[in-house]
């Protein structure tokens, strides 16, 4: 599928949060909680649009990093992987665009979605959502949590010049 290594790719596949580093409006990173979703070669997080500062920072400047850091998040998983890459904002129709951008990544990995949006009608500004796509473009890998250790680094395939 995509250039991540392998372990990379699992972490993505198990983790339900993630930490979204921006770059905030005084050039300093802001982080983020958020539910990582992965199609096999972008990762795509979503946010409601309302009042939603990071969307704002992401359109101002898209060079991110998620990091994939708690094992309780990760199933008990202990290895560790941040994520550097470019991301833009896809937000034409709120109401529409994560269903069909998102909404089977998001049910396969969390389930209990099917119950929020039974109640859609009484929570519509949680579904008026952005989806954040990530070009991944850099990892950091550290097996079994061994922060102590050098990363396993990969990179992002240059694209030739058309």
């Amino acid at each position: 599928m995509g250039w991540l290594p392998d372990p990379v790719e699992r972490l993505l596949e198990v983790a339900l949060v993630g930490e979204l580093t921006v770059i905030g409006r005084n050039g300093r990173p802001v982080t983020h909680p958020l539910i990582p979703l992965y199609d096999g070669e972008k990762i795509y997080l979503h946010s409601s649009t309302l009042f939603s500062k990071k969307l704002e920072h992401i359109k101002r400047d898209g060079r991110v990093s998620l990091a994939l850091t708690d094992p309780v998040a990760m199933k008990g998983n202990l290895d560790r992987a941040t994520i550097q890459g470019m991301a833009r904002v896809i937000e034409d129709d709120p109401h529409s665009d994560w269903e069909r951008l998102i909404l089977e990544l998001w049910r396969a990995k969390e389930p209990s979605i099917d119950d929020f949006l039974k109640a859609r009608v009484a929570l519509p500004l949680f579904f008026e959502r952005a989806v954040i796509e990530i070009t991944p473009e850099r990892s950091l890998y550290w097996a079994d949590g061994q922060t102590d250790r050098a990363p396993m680094e990969a990179r992002a395939p240059r694209r030739e010049a058309a």
